[in-house]
């Protein structure tokens, strides 16, 4: 599968560009790509799930990684183990108007995102809870192999090659101010990106079925669309 050493030597070939200098800004086009192709894309692939566990008196507050870019789905399963409650979705004021006083604990009903970095659970949980949480996030940063603790491959350049491929292609023509071949990587970076998008709408629905909306509720995806 390609990986690091793979998409570096292809960017190289492709731009015929083998100084040294090319060579170092590289991480920054790869980075700056995967960072395009997570706003870009909505796709199952990015989706993690996390298990915390929220204790009682902590005014509901729970803490997210800082790759988490869209909360899904947050859930808790009572204690027999057997019944899954997701909890539903609301704004701040909501939650702070339906459960004033934190010091109060109940079952929980409703969640609401705080910054980036964190969400409110409320009711607060009468003894500690273990919520799982479903986000799509940014992948683990793709890098070379030296140094420590490093992705030399993720789930951009398995599966999503040429879309990492384009965008990485976007950055270095904009990095060698090449103006008029940008537009060539942008056009192809494009079709790379609705080809993973319809892919991405395919697995929201069998063979049998018609295609679900990945906010839930009532379907908002017309069959045959893009």
């Amino acid at each position: 599968m390609p990986n690091y050493a793979y998409l570096k030597t292809d960017l190289i070939n492709t731009t015929e560009n083998d100084s040294t200098e090319f060579a170092t800004q590289i991480p920054y086009f790869i980075t700056k790509a995967e960072f395009r192709i997570t706003k870009d894309l909505d796709d199952v692939g990015l989706d993690e799930f996390t298990t915390v566990s929220v204790s009682s008196g902590n005014a509901g507050a729970v803490p997210l990684n800082d790759r988490v870019r869209i909360v899904r789905n947050v859930n808790y399963t009572v204690s027999t183990g057997t019944t899954v409650t997701n909890l539903l979705q609301r704004t701040t004021e909501y939650a702070n108007d339906y459960w004033p006083v934190s010091a109060s604990t109940g079952t929980p009903r409703y969640y609401s995102r705080r910054t980036n970095s964190s969400i409110k659970i409320v009711p607060t949980p009468v003894s500690a809870t273990t919520v799982e949480i479903q986000t799509a996030s940014q992948p683990l940063a793709l890098a070379s192999a030296t140094g420590t603790s490093v992705t030399t491959s993720n789930y951009f350049s398995e599966y999503c090659y040429n879309a990492l491929f384009y965008g990485c292609l976007i950055e270095a023509t904009m990095y060698m101010k090449d103006w008029e071949t940008l537009q060539v990587w942008q056009a192809e970076y494009q079709n790379a990106i609705q080809t993973l998008r319809n892919q991405a709408r395919r697995t929201r629905q069998d063979d049998m079925e018609v295609a679900a909306s990945p906010a839930g509720g009532p379907n908002t995806i017309t069959q045959a669309g893009s």
